[in-house]
């Protein structure tokens, strides 16, 4: 018995049938954990919001005077790397060329000093990568040409990293790949950048050739195709940071947090409220789930911070060695399956807790070492074991096997799945038209607030607002797709196709109109000092044919709506602003509701993306 369990151990770990469970252990290992070792090769310097405020008129596109001057701060101090974790793709000479503005020397000038700041050979600016459809080559998306120019002999392969995070199928990042796969053609491919932005940095800051085949790293080889878990550091603020404008002050050099970042690889990037460049991570997870990611994400240069310290402190974290696997498992499952044999089912049951309890205790232990260990797969060979035991004693006994069988019998669907099977209708996932109702709803004056709210008010405030939102458009049952910043987006007649779905959708409308009237309320007695702009919302409102089903990639997925109909309701919501309404709706939405709805102002516009104007209603009322 015995040796079946721990066979099914084994070919269970192999085959990683069990990988989703000893992930989210491995999660909750880092957040026990908390800060695992003190970084000693990397740094961060974060453009927060006391950085922007000290620049509150200059939008980030006209920085490279400062970044420039950050930059040679970080030279003085002694920074071995300085990577740049923002993508210039725009310079602010070409910026106001586009604007037929006049170009004055000093405009020419502008940018001269980080131009020079990139010649000194000790910046690394991002690249991306434009994913092409299927059977079609990939693009790369690079800094301005006037700034590649300015790269020491214009070498792509030493200067440009690519930013490019996978993640896993859940939207975590766990793992980096030391050159992200591309599909380019050959001409494309020819001199253009290979390895990932925290990759590049950690062979630089190792003295070795970007364009080389292999390379050694913090005493471990590395091939471009390597791919291997991120060492994190601890959670979000493990990382040493400074201030972007401390970089800037007089006496700069003189701080010794600025002291501290001699030969070190320091990343330059944002750390802000309303920074679309957050990601979880195994400290955003539990074993109920995924949580949210505005509250415990990571920046994205904080994570590629923590792939340059893995890299050069040579903490790989990888899987324990065979040896040291089999003889524990065996050991465990031995013990348990004896116990199990000489005891009663009760007593052998405990034996089985208690062996779980002990492969989440080497788990842990062994993660300290940088190392996993299989506890789920260990689990399960106890349990295997067990019924074993329970179905040998059950035999002798002729007892029946249904018991058993009924325990292997539970499965766990998502949302959508669930109302499927709940209603019985069928919708192909892998994409099908259907005519549904889209809602699109965003806060007026949203930038305005956060300015004068700090970030923990500001995430309490739109949760407070989303709650009741959601209550509303759920009653109609109406389906969230997303929240994009403090945006919602939401369908109805998806994935029940009800036939009424454009009345459900402007009965919504209405209730989230009387929502934000009545959330003016809660904003002035929660921040009554605060002086914020009155509360207000914008709605858009379009019925018609939308592509519905999961799109992404094969490392993650999401049920969604795409096509004309989306991109419409999208830019109603943003008319409401010029039509001086609250909600927006198109004569399709309106037609199709009836006799029910009261409308005021009528217009034709003419929106981006659409060659023929569409004829919209200003919603005054729903009738009962």
């Amino acid at each position: 018995m015995a040796t079946i369990a721990f066979v099914v151990a084994e070919v269970a770990y192999h085959a990683g049938a069990l990988s989703g469970l000893d992930q989210a252990y491995t999660d909750l290992w880092h957040r026990l954990s908390g800060v695992r070792y003190t970084p000693k090769h990397t740094a961060l310097v974060v453009i927060d919001e006391e950085s922007l405020s000290r620049y509150p008129d200059d939008p980030l596109v006209f920085w490279p005077p400062l970044f420039a001057k950050a930059a040679a701060t970080l030279r003085e101090a002694g920074a071995t790397v300085i990577g740049i974790d923002f993508l210039f793709s725009i310079t602010p000479e070409n910026w106001f060329g586009k604007l037929n503005l006049s170009k004055t020397e000093a405009l020419q000038q502008y940018d001269l000093a980080f131009r020079q700041e990139l010649n000194s050979g000790k910046i690394v600016l991002v690249g991306s990568i434009a994913r092409g459809e299927t059977g079609k080559p990939d693009t790369l998306l690079l800094p301005h040409s006037d700034y590649l120019l300015s790269l020491p002999n214009m070498d792509l392969l030493a200067g440009i990293g690519l930013a490019d995070i996978e993640s896993d199928q859940d939207g975590a990042i766990r793992r980096f790949r030391i050159a992200p796969a591309m599909n380019l053609t050959k001409e494309m491919a020819t001199g253009a950048p290979r390895l990932s932005f925290s990759a590049l940095m950690a062979v630089r800051a190792s003295g070795q050739n970007p364009s080389a085949s292999e390379w050694s790293i913090g005493g471990f080889g590395y091939t471009a195709s390597s791919v291997h878990n991120i060492s994190y550091v601890g959670p979000q603020g493990a990382i040493p940071r400074v201030s972007f404008y401390k970089l800037l002050e007089k006496n700069a050099l003189d701080d010794p947090a600025i002291k501290a970042l001699r030969g070190k690889v320091v990343v330059i990037g944002g750390d802000y409220l309303g920074m679309n460049d957050m990601h979880p991570t195994p400290y955003s997870s539990s074993l109920a789930g995924r949580v949210g990611t505005l509250v415990t994400g990571m920046p994205g240069p904080e994570i590629q911070a923590n792939i340059v310290e893995t890299l050069l402190s040579g903490r790989t974290t990888g899987p324990v060695p065979d040896a040291m696997r089999w003889l524990l498992i065996a050991t465990v499952l031995l013990l348990a399956i004896a116990i199990g044999l000489r005891t009663t089912p009760l007593i052998g049951l405990a034996a089985v807790g208690a062996g779980s309890l002990l492969a989440l205790g080497i788990g842990y232990a062994t993660f300290q070492r940088f190392l996993l260990f299989p506890s789920a797969h260990l689990q399960l060979g106890l349990l295997t074991g067990f019924f074993m035991v329970l179905g040998l004693r059950l035999t002798r006994e002729e007892r029946d096997k249904a018991r058993i069988r009924n325990m292997f019998e539970g499965y766990v669907s998502d949302d959508v799945v669930n109302m499927l099977l709940t209603s019985g209708q069928k919708l192909d996932m892998g994409g099908q038209s259907m005519h549904i109702t889209v809602l699109f709803s965003d806060i007026r004056n949203f930038t305005t607030i956060t300015e004068k709210l700090s970030a923990h008010e500001t995430v309490e405030f739109l949760n407070v607002y989303f709650e009741r939102v959601i209550n509303v458009i759920r009653a109609e049952g109406g389906r969230i797709d997303k929240f994009i910043g403090d945006a919602v987006m939401a369908e109805f007649g998806v994935p029940y196709p009800f036939a009424d779905h454009p009345a459900r959708a402007l009965r919504a409308a209405a209730g989230m109109r009387q929502v934000a009237e009545e959330f003016k309320s809660w904003m002035r007695d929660r921040f009554p000092h605060k002086e914020l702009p009155e509360f207000a919302v914008g709605i858009g409102i379009h019925t018609g044919n939308a592509v519905v089903g999961n799109l992404g990639s094969a490392k993650r997925m999401e049920f969604t709506a795409i096509g004309d109909t989306v991109n419409v309701a999208s830019r109603l919501e943003g008319e409401t602003k010029t039509l001086s309404c609250v909600i927006v709706a198109s004569a399709e939405t309106v037609r199709a509701a009836g006799d029910m709805v009261v409308t005021g102002r009528h217009d034709t516009l003419q929106v981006k993306g659409r060659a023929e104007p569409i004829e919209v209603y200003e919603i005054l009322d729903i009738k009962a």
